[in-house]
């Protein structure tokens, strides 16, 4: 399907990482060896998982998270910021901002291990209607792909709730995928060595 936009949600503040290695530490920064066996910061991992598979990336994070942002300028990516009170207003606003898309894949900024070859096969399932769920294992993974129908939906959700409601309410397409990456979050420093 072209015309998706690529989400990645990077505005939480990364709490319980940052009292296990410090508070200055950010997660979205921390270097950590990708499936390609390269050192990156774990967001710029995420980035390329998306390159070339959709037609726009787009990064939410805060206004303050200057050093992410710095990234993405690095990066030639494609920023929203805003003082997010939760994912639900993360994905509102960037859905807002890329009405005009075919669809939205969600992803997570702190993921750095999902396989493009996943969000290839993620935008290949995904038409207006369809909400399309890799699974790894039986589990629900990232990234999440919405048709375009479900763009007014996504727009108005606010708070800390995501889109899990979505899910509940809708019939999922589940895309089994063998690739550990879509359930692998870096939440904790010990996270930055992937295992699955």
């Amino acid at each position: 399907m072209s015309g998706v936009c690529a989400v990645l949600l990077a505005a939480g503040r990364g709490s319980r990482y940052r009292e296990l290695a410090g508070p200055q530490a950010d997660k979205l920064l921390a270097s950590c060896c990708g499936r390609d066996g390269c050192q990156r910061p774990v967001l710029e991992h995420a980035v390329l998982a998306f390159a070339g598979q959709v037609e726009r990336l787009l990064l939410v994070t805060r206004p303050d998270n200057t050093d992410v942002l710095a990234l993405a300028r690095r990066l030639d990516v494609e920023a929203l910021t805003l003082a997010s009170a939760g994912m639900g207003d993360s994905l509102a606003a960037a859905v807002r901002h890329s009405a005009d898309s075919a669809g939205w894949l969600i992803a997570l900024g702190d993921m750095p291990f999902i396989l493009p070859g996943t969000v290839a096969r993620v935008v290949q399932a995904l038409d207006d209607d369809a909400i399309v769920v890799p699974t790894c294992d039986g589990n629900f993974g990232h990234p999440v792909g919405f048709g375009r129908r479900h763009g007014p939906a996504l727009a108005a959700l606010s708070g800390e709730r995501g889109a899990r409601g979505l899910l509940q309410d809708n019939p999922l397409r589940e895309l089994a995928v063998d690739d550990g990456g879509v359930l692998w979050d870096v939440d904790t420093p010990s996270r930055l060595a992937f295992a699955g």
